[in-house]
């Protein structure tokens, strides 16, 4: 090997020692604001259920339910593709990958809802209730017939309702304490959020319970829902929604875009509120920047056309939502809302799809990657990050499994979280 040239540089070794003091803080501002995604798995749902409606076989009644719809109006591939639209190579993979879930897991993420779909009730009934939900899902943690994320959507902290979504939450929270403590799929969902004081007053709500507890400090995280215009712009012009994440100190999981309510503040007509609308489209483009990089995950909204009636109104709804859970995942947003055991079907079949007719090309460009061997696509660390994330997110919803991945891949699901959660120097590197 011949000998190496000399390299000369021109500054002094103290200047980079000056920059790297001055932009010091900086750089923990960034590790403090931008932590990155935490690598859990994300729910591609949130199903409410009202609190005097929810019981103990709610999860495994919504299944059946889904089941039902199906075996009446799809009974089976053939059918179920014609009525959504699905192509030949995906019908039967998709329907019976639809049909396992709702057996095996119909609903990922349930919120026992004590806010629009529970309505002004006795205090009396209210505290029982949340107590029965506390206990209720205390016990389906126990007896393993849980959703894996459960929790309550509470009333807002607005004046009118704001002591008695206190005390709710208390009850909550205390009766899971008293049944065993408070489980790791725990969520809470926290509405019509307007100022970044009121997500402020939540964290010390949920400080003092932590300390009267002996908690860990922010054990408790909480979604925050965004249902008004003034979340997304405030009077003077800021995007209130970034002020709300911050104001969070850490505790907020997820942003949730409420389609109803905030169509509505806008002043959209009914017939016209739904999340493809221009002024959903840009309220969830403005969560989902203020959200990016922070660990805080952005969930769509909900449709509220009901898969109910004869055959040919159920496949017009399926495909209602069908095509926009399809048009939600294009755009990154991950979870949506299902209001209907009849939603189940679509919601799982969009996602499915949407998971296996990309699996192959990213598989295959993951590999190339990985292996540092050629192709038509030049990938770099982001879109690795990217790739390995789609991947993950599939395996953890069942539209793949780890052995077909494994085998075009070439990668443990250890080797794809790597790629999926690289430092954020490291985007800058040329892989690993």
């Amino acid at each position: 090997m011949g000998q190496q040239e000399k390299v000369t540089t021109s500054l002094a070794g103290a200047v980079s020692e000056e920059i790297d003091a001055s932009l010091a803080p900086v750089d923990a501002e960034l590790e403090r604001r931008y932590p990155g995604d935490p690598g859990t798995r994300q729910p591609v749902h949130t199903v409410y259920v009202p609190g005097d409606v929810f019981a103990a076989d709610t999860v495994g009644t919504w299944g059946d339910r889904a089941l039902a719809s199906l075996d009446e109006h799809a009974p089976d591939a053939a059918s179920f593709a014609a009525a959504l639209g699905l192509c030949d190579d995906l019908a039967e993979p998709v329907y019976s990958r639809v049909r396992a879930k709702l057996e095996r897991e119909p609903v990922e993420d349930l919120r026992v809802d004590f806010e629009d779909g529970y309505g002004p009730r006795p205090d009396t009934e209210e505290d029982e209730t949340a107590g029965r939900a506390a206990r209720l899902i205390a016990q389906a943690y126990r007896d393993g017939t849980a959703a894996p994320y459960m929790g309550i959507r509470m009333k807002c902290m607005e004046a009118p309702v704001r002591a008695r979504g206190i005390r709710t939450l208390d009850i909550f929270l205390t009766g899971l304490i008293e049944a065993g403590g408070l489980p790791g799929g725990l969520l809470l969902t926290l509405p019509k959020v307007t100022y970044p004081e009121q997500v402020t007053a939540m964290v010390r709500l949920l400080e003092a319970f932590e300390k009267a507890h002996g908690l860990d400090a922010g054990r408790i995280g909480f979604e925050i829902q965004i249902e008004t215009s003034q979340a997304i712009l405030a009077a003077d012009g800021t995007a209130t929604v970034a002020r709300m994440i911050q104001a969070a100190e850490g505790r907020a999981t997820g942003l949730h875009y409420g389609t109803f309510d905030y169509s509505a503040c806008l002043g959209v007509s009914a017939a016209y509120q739904a999340g493809d609308h221009p002024a959903a489209d840009h309220a969830k483009a403005v969560m989902q920047v203020a959200a990016a990089g922070t660990g805080v995950r952005v969930c769509d909204g909900s449709t509220n056309v009901l898969p109910v009636g004869p055959a040919e109104k159920v496949h017009a709804a399926w495909r209602l939502h069908y095509g926009l859970t399809r048009r939600a995942l294009a755009r990154a947003y991950y979870q949506g809302w299902d209001m209907h055991p009849g939603h189940l079907p679509t919601r799982y079949a969009a996602v499915f799809a949407f998971y296996r007719e990309g699996f192959e090309q990213a598989a295959a460009r993951l590999a190339r990657y990985a292996n540092r061997a050629g192709g038509d696509v030049m990938d770099e660390p982001a879109t690795a990050k990217a790739l390995s994330g789609y991947l993950l997110r599939g395996l953890d919803c069942g539209a793949l499994d780890i052995g077909e991945v494994a085998r075009l891949t070439g990668l443990t699901r250890a080797d794809l979280e790597g790629y999926a959660s690289p430092r954020r120097g490291d985007l800058t590197a040329s892989g690993s």
